[in-house]
């Protein structure tokens, strides 16, 4: 597994960290969308400087059944390109909020 970040819990229920690749790093804000109006619209909208540059889904794992969040992100500084990531728990490191952008490649 390809950790491309970190973040952590916020009182709000969102995320906060930084997506951290070769070409990009940037400051992200992950929060949850108040105005979601169906199973359709994502959980989460990611947002960068201000700008919303892509959505995240909570969805359950088919081994375990838990919960985890599905990330998609899309900007200019990633090539066209549509990057895929999950949150994981960072296991005994920085504390019980804490979670790693997994890259997750799209096949």
């Amino acid at each position: 597994m390809t950790a491309i970040g970190f973040v952590t819990r916020t009182i709000h229920g969102g995320f906060r960290g930084q997506l951290k690749l070769l070409p990009v790093y940037a400051d992200i804000d992950i929060v949850p969308n108040r105005d979601k109006s169906g199973d359709s619209s994502p959980d989460f909208r990611i947002f960068t400087q201000g700008i919303e540059v892509g959505s995240g889904r909570i969805l359950t794992g088919e081994s375990r059944g838990t919960e985890y969040v599905s990330l998609s992100v899309a900007a200019p500084g990633l090539g066209g390109c549509k990057l895929c990531a999950n949150l994981g728990r960072t296991v005994g490191l920085y504390g019980e909020g804490s979670f790693f952008l997994i890259w997750n490649p799209v096949a």
